[in-house]
């Protein structure tokens, strides 16, 4: 009984150890609230991109690339879910983090071979930009509202229900 309560004792205590460490990690972002940089990303299919040009729509910015494994299998997901919600006004960007002048190969190969459905919602975020939203790991989430402030904030990768929740609540929020 004594090992059964000393287990059930040390799961616990691990779990708020984990709980911790997660909010930890979201401190290291960009703090909620915090309106987004004035930056410009160059899209995969030509032309530019700025955030700001999306105020009035939720978006939902994922930094990725086509080497790390969790964000190859969240991937999926994103785009399925920004189908879904595009005509509830959400925008999904895709900010890819391939560096060089290999990226846009990488990226055009990993659509052709894994996501053709991806192509409309990839950019490239370069290293300022990386830094000003605090990317130090991928996948790396961001959620900003209709005026272009950081709402919600995640390092790693979430499952297809823990991305629609936050989409839901984000589109609720006014």
């Amino acid at each position: 009984m004594k090992v059964v309560l000393g287990l059930v004792a040390a799961l616990g205590l691990g779990g708020v150890v984990y709980l911790g460490v997660l909010e930890a990690q979201r401190a290291k972002l960009v703090p909620d609230g915090v309106s987004v940089p004035e930056l410009e990303m160059l899209r995969h299919d030509g032309g530019t991109m700025k955030l700001s040009d999306l105020k009035g729509q939720v978006v939902m910015l994922d930094f990725w690339a086509t080497w790390c494994p969790p964000c190859r299998e969240e991937m999926p997901a994103l785009v399925k879910l920004a189908k879904e919600y595009e005509s509830q006004g959400l925008v999904f960007v895709a900010a890819s983090r391939d560096d060089g002048p290999r990226a846009p190969k990488l990226v055009e190969a990993f659509m052709r071979n894994n996501l053709p459905d991806l192509r409309p919602y990839v950019v490239y975020a370069n290293d300022e930009i990386a830094y000003s939203f605090q990317v130090t790991a991928l996948p790396t989430l961001y959620f900003l509202d209709r005026e272009g402030k950081v709402m919600d904030a995640q390092r790693g990768a979430l499952s297809e229900d823990a991305l629609r929740r936050r989409i839901e609540r984000a589109l609720k929020q006014k």
